[in-house]
């Protein structure tokens, strides 16, 4: 039992955790607003950090964007009048999941399409380094040279 608490305890450590930067001087009073707004913050890409949310980003520019997603909603927007605000604003690289359309395609179809090029690729590559199993006869000048390094065989 007590292996399995270290196992547990081991790995809550190597978890990866998501430390949310929002301060609490951020935090709206009304709940169900302060949920919408960490659920749209964690949509929002951080025009700084670019890989992470501005919900967990530290950025002076991720905490401009936390605050303006609050002010939107207390002014009575939806969540997606929220989104396409942020869109207009600073296009849809503000997403960190834009929708699929035909301008965005590449962006969602180059990782499938590297990913089969590379099996495709590996493939290929096995098929040519597979041995050939056919025993392959020696010439005669092979049959003497092997006679002469190998000695006279048991009789």
């Amino acid at each position: 039992m007590r292996r399995l608490v270290q196992i547990v305890l081991l790995l809550a450590l190597l978890a990866p955790g998501v430390a949310a930067a929002v301060t609490p001087d951020e935090m709206l009073k009304d709940p169900a607003l302060e949920t919408r707004a960490r659920a749209l913050s964690r949509e929002i890409r951080c025009m700084v950090c670019q890989n992470q949310s501005i919900d967990s980003s530290e950025a002076p520019l991720a905490h401009d964007l936390r605050v303006l997603v609050r002010q939107r909603l207390v002014a009575g927007d939806s969540d997606q009048q929220v989104l396409d605000y942020l869109v207009a604003r600073y296009g849809e690289f503000v997403l960190l999941k834009p929708p699929l359309e035909l301008h965005t395609l590449l962006l969602w179809g180059a990782p499938p399409a590297v990913l089969l090029a590379g099996l495709i690729g590996l493939l290929l590559m096995a098929r040519r380094r597979r041995p050939t199993l056919e025993p392959q006869n020696l010439t005669p000048e092979e049959q003497k040279k092997l006679a002469t390094l190998v000695g006279p065989g048991p009789d």
